[in-house]
């Protein structure tokens, strides 16, 4: 990524993040007095300034590693340990939202100041990694079987990015064992559900279906770059997911299936219009695997991924965003 910021698209996905509030050193750190953090509709408690901070942190780690700027790094460092120093617990209705999709971020973080010359002190890792072990990992480490797969989903992409930070093997393998075959709506071939691409929400909406195929995508990265192929899992069951999605989202008709989630509780007739239309930036990582890395068809997610590019930030935390500097094979 960084070897490649003079030349195109990297530049311009380069200029999306820079570009991004969330990106600056000047940033505002809004947490550091939570104890707790509540998500549920109506009674959040510090849920938007932790989601926020998370972005932040995570994207002054990237800007700080590209651009050699201090005082990006400084303020990633300085995010992290407010937060690590203050949160103790996430509570409410959507609690494992929270810890995971912040989570994810704050780990993310984590990782790249942890192997680059930062100046991030033992002492503060340390104080991390306990907030991560006590507040985050609690929450998610038994996944998501009661709710819609993108919960599950979730949790599997930060357990999996927990076991990578922590070097620990067994929350890694926890979490590659339950993509692959756990109990719940998020394991790949409970979200996509047949051979179609159809997935478990294709019925709910177009946004929350969007949200966990891009959850599914990052794991499937995260797991590649430890030397497990995720992507091939089942056929390349994902890469139908994303072109099912995306023939769908770009106006074509596509076939449904009535199906019955595995709590029980799902059940949509048709497919939903809802959402459709609004591409997420997640497809630029699975079109550059599949197509670029692979040399496979992927002709609608490669044709989404050309009309978001350069791929800008997430909604909220939901996914790293700016895929196309992130993701682009050079």
């Amino acid at each position: 990524m960084k070897a490649h910021l003079g030349e195109e698209p990297w530049r311009s996905g380069f200029t999306k993040l820079r570009s991004d509030p969330h990106s600056v050193a000047e940033w505002h750190i809004q947490g550091g007095m939570f104890a707790v953090v509540c998500r549920e509709t109506g009674k959040n408690v510090g849920n938007d300034e932790l989601a926020r901070d998370a972005n932040a942190a995570y994207q002054n780690a990237l800007m700080g590693y590209l651009t050699g700027q201090v005082s990006h790094t400084q303020k990633a460092i300085a995010i992290l340990g407010a937060w690590s120093r203050s949160l103790k617990q996430i509570t409410g209705h959507d609690k494992e939202l929270a810890a995971a999709l912040y989570g994810f971020k704050l780990i993310s973080a984590a990782e790249l100041l942890h192997h680059t010359e930062t100046g991030w002190g033992l002492s503060e890792q340390e104080v991390f990694e306990a907030m991560l072990r006590g507040a985050i990992l609690p929450t998610i480490q038994n996944f998501a079987t009661f709710a819609n797969g993108n919960w599950d989903t979730a949790c599997i992409k930060t357990l999996m990015a927990a076991g990578v930070f922590l070097d620990d093997r067994a929350l890694f393998d926890k979490a590659v064992t339950y993509y692959k075959s756990g109990s719940g709506n998020g394991r790949l071939t409970h979200y996509i559900i047949n051979d179609t691409g159809q997935c478990q929400e294709s019925g709910r909406d177009q946004q929350h279906v969007q949200l966990g195929l891009g959850h599914l995508a990052e794991a499937a990265e995260i797991a590649w770059s430890q030397g497990i192929d995720l992507f091939q899992a089942d056929s390349n069951r994902l890469l139908k997911g994303f072109e099912y999605t995306a023939k769908y989202n770009l106006g074509h008709d596509v076939s449904f299936m009535r199906y019955k989630d595995k709590t029980g509780k799902y059940d949509w007739p048709t497919i939903s219009e809802q959402g459709r239309g609004r591409l997420r930036p997640i497809f630029e990582l699975v079109w550059n695997h599949y197509g670029r890395r692979k040399g496979l068809s992927a002709p609608f997610t490669k044709e989404a991924a050309e009309k978001l590019r350069p791929e800008g930030a997430a909604f909220q935390a939901d996914h790293p965003g700016f895929g196309t500097l992130f993701f682009t094979v050079g």
